[in-house]
């Protein structure tokens, strides 16, 4: 991943964990545990825990792969 790409994915989750309220493209998944963040062409597959702030990033990576 560029370094740019990868300073914009880093800021995207930040942002969504200080403000998991904000429409920041984030679904929950059809048929599995876990969100996703679209950030251009790149994905992030994560889930959270409402009660506490956590987010599990479980992958990251461009569109077409990711969700395999």
């Amino acid at each position: 991943m560029p370094a740019n790409q990868r300073t914009l994915v880093m800021k995207k989750i930040k942002a969504y964990a200080e403000h998991p309220d904000e429409d920041l493209n984030v679904i929950k998944l059809v048929g599995e545990d876990g969100y996703r963040m679209r950030i251009g062409d790149w994905r992030v597959i994560f889930d959270r825990q409402d009660d506490v702030l956590l987010i599990l990033v479980l992958e990251v990576g461009p569109r077409g792969g990711v969700y395999q």
